[in-house]
């Protein structure tokens, strides 16, 4: 019935659906117990109303507020898409910015510790998360590879490993790594423990990824190759992986995010990476939030660093399909 009034009157379904989203938003506000004084800082004339009136002023909050977001997005839909976009990013940005600023945080001593954060804390995250990356993506290859192959022994291997480090939490594999392997004579440092963690887990995630990319290339491909005469390292490295890449990079980057943030894991053994020195420099004055803060848009930059990478990597990889 409704899927037919929706055909019928495409027209009538928009306006019924622009009328129910400010609607459910402002239930939802409501709901969540919205604060009206806000409006008594924009209207001081109407403070005593809203004291006296609480759960009207929770109300008109919330229609105010669904209102003004409504209105926005009429705005913004009036500009071209890549404004659109920009206009986005910077009101919730800065409304970010503006809750952050509510928690009443000490920027002088933001400032007097961010820099030792980022030259020392950066610095051992970046390393210890690029080295992980390089083994992962090698491992991951070689157990795609073996998820590949008739040899029953190769695949067991292969299948046992993903389903270990698949299986396994992170943390409680940088606690074996790093505690157990004294226990049969082999003392690791907490870097490498860290690093070596990070890599069989994230290969183990990984190596399904390029498995899939690998199979998503039709058999076609590898018999004209050898058809042609390439071995099958050469038709594997000039023929299947190029291609499987643009199934590949888009997953992959985002483990590689994912690995960038849980390297703060390697924390719990001592590593002097970025969450390690946030939770050290706060407890000297109890300025945990500060730090915590600073260290999340931290990580958030490198993020988006790796994703302009990820996007400049499927671009380059994409360009024979969208030449074709």
């Amino acid at each position: 019935m409704i899927g037919r009034l929706m055909l019928s009157h495409p027209g009538l379904a928009r306006h019924a659906a622009a009328a129910l989203f400010p609607a459910l938003l402002a239930a939802a506000l409501y709901a969540m117990g919205i604060k009206s004084s806000w409006i008594g800082s924009v209207m001081p004339l109407a403070s005593d109303w809203l004291q006296a009136n609480p759960a009207l002023s929770r109300a008109l909050s919330a229609v105010l507020i669904a209102l003004l977001v409504l209105v926005n997005c009429k705005l913004l839909l009036l500009l071209p898409r890549r404004q659109q976009i920009a206009g986005v990013w910077i009101e919730l940005f800065a409304l970010l910015m503006l809750f952050f600023y509510s928690f009443d945080l000490s920027f002088a001593f933001i400032a007097r510790k961010v820099g030792f954060l980022i030259t020392q804390g950066v610095t051992t995250t970046l390393y210890i998360s690029a080295i992980s990356i390089l083994i992962a993506t090698t491992i991951a290859l070689v157990g795609a590879i073996a998820k590949l192959t008739g040899n029953g022994i190769v695949y067991g291997l292969a299948t046992f490993y993903t389903s270990l480090f698949r299986g396994l939490p992170l943390l409680m594999q940088i606690y074996i790594i790093y505690l157990g392997l004294p226990q049969v004579g082999y003392v690791i440092g907490a870097v490498p423990a860290g690093i070596v963690a990070l890599s069989l887990c994230y290969g183990a995630y990984m190596t399904e990824i390029f498995r899939a990319g690998i199979e998503s290339i039709p058999r076609g491909q590898s018999e004209g190759a050898t058809a042609l005469g390439l071995s099958p390292g050469q038709t594997m490295a000039l023929v299947i992986l190029p291609q499987a890449m643009r199934v590949i990079i888009p997953p992959t980057g985002n483990q590689f995010i994912a690995m960038l943030k849980d390297s703060s894991l390697v924390s719990v053994v001592g590593v002097w990476e970025i969450m390690y020195l946030a939770r050290t420099m706060g407890q000297t004055e109890f300025r945990h939030i500060e730090m915590l803060i600073t260290a999340s848009m931290i990580y958030w930059i490198l993020s988006i660093a790796l994703e302009f990478g990820q996007a400049y990597l499927e671009r380059r990889f994409g360009r024979s399909e969208r030449q074709a």
